[in-house]
């Protein structure tokens, strides 16, 4: 038997996983406004499916392959995507046993713990070992499929307040070759200070972290602000990672926050400024005995 009735309503159907962020712009930073780049969203443009599923590398979980977004640097699309990254160094044995310095890996994952990027260190045995945390490094940042987006360059510079000419700095490169921006340290008497600026030199974003950087059973937090630093707008933050890990190795965890829509060209500087930072102030065996309280 077979009905001639109008068939029977079904219930709408429900997108998959949370909605997208909506486009906008952020304000907070000064005068500089930030505009997301364009996503879908419900209601929205379609935006054509993921092709390409989490993979598995050395244990870990990829976080998906977005798709291509118009004058967005290749590979950087994942940082649309997000507003907080975790960044976990890993611990070396050869240098825990030899005190050799060796090359820095990392992996830089999203808050569900799925690998976003993949940074190693490119420098030369000599400059490691002699300059220390001072040398100067380049640091490639590989996506899931093994492309460098980005490509951290710091020069040979002095970092002591006595030197204020000579100061701390960070190109970042979006795909290698192509400047988008710079991490500058500024020079003041008690506080670590750095401003991030866009591919012209402008600055657009202010970092200040605490008078003593000691994280001693504790987080450190760097607060990054508006040019006129009234308002905060994101963190970086190096996590206590326990008592036996800090004292020893150098093996840190930092964790960057910063606003869902803010241009992923400074949220890729961000990330080059919480390098930078790492080297500064925690890669030091010095500064190990300081937060572990061994000496």
């Amino acid at each position: 038997f077979h009905s001639s009735g109008p068939p029977p309503a079904t219930a709408p159907a429900v997108p998959y996983g949370s909605p997208e962020h909506v486009p906008g712009t952020y304000q907070g930073a000064g005068n500089y406004a930030f505009q997301a780049q364009p996503m879908g969203y419900p209601g929205g443009p379609a935006v054509p499916p993921v092709q390409n599923q989490p993979i598995m590398q050395e244990g870990a979980i990829w976080m998906p392959i977005p798709p291509s977004i118009p004058n967005c640097p290749p590979g950087l699309e994942y940082l649309t995507q997000i507003d907080q990254i975790l960044i976990h160094q890993q611990i070396e044995l050869l240098e825990i046993l030899s005190g050799f310095e060796t090359n820095n890996k990392y992996e830089l994952k999203n808050a569900l713990g799925q690998r976003v990027y993949f940074a190693a260190e490119d420098t030369d045995c000599l400059t490691r070992n002699c300059c220390g945390p001072s040398r100067p490094f380049t640091i490639q940042i590989l996506d899931n499929l093994g492309r460098v987006v980005i490509m951290l360059e710091r020069p040979l510079r002095c970092s002591s307040c006595c030197c204020p000419c000579c100061l701390q700095e960070l190109e970042v490169q979006a795909p290698p070759g192509t400047r988008v921006g710079y991490v500058v340290q500024n020079w003041h008497a008690c506080l670590p200070k750095f401003t991030i600026q866009d591919d012209k030199r402008t600055d657009i974003l202010k970092i200040t972290g605490p008078c003593v950087v000691c994280s001693c059973c504790e987080d450190v937090h760097f607060e990054v602000k508006s040019l006129d630093e009234t308002c905060t707008v994101g963190r970086i933050s190096k996590h206590w990672t326990g008592f036996v890990k800090e004292a020893f190795t150098d093996a840190d965890n930092f964790g960057i926050t910063f606003p869902m829509d803010l241009d992923v060209k400074m949220k890729a500087v961000m990330i080059g400024a919480c390098f930078l930072i790492d080297f500064m102030f925690f890669e030091h065996g010095s500064d190990r005995n300081q937060r572990t309280g061994v000496w």
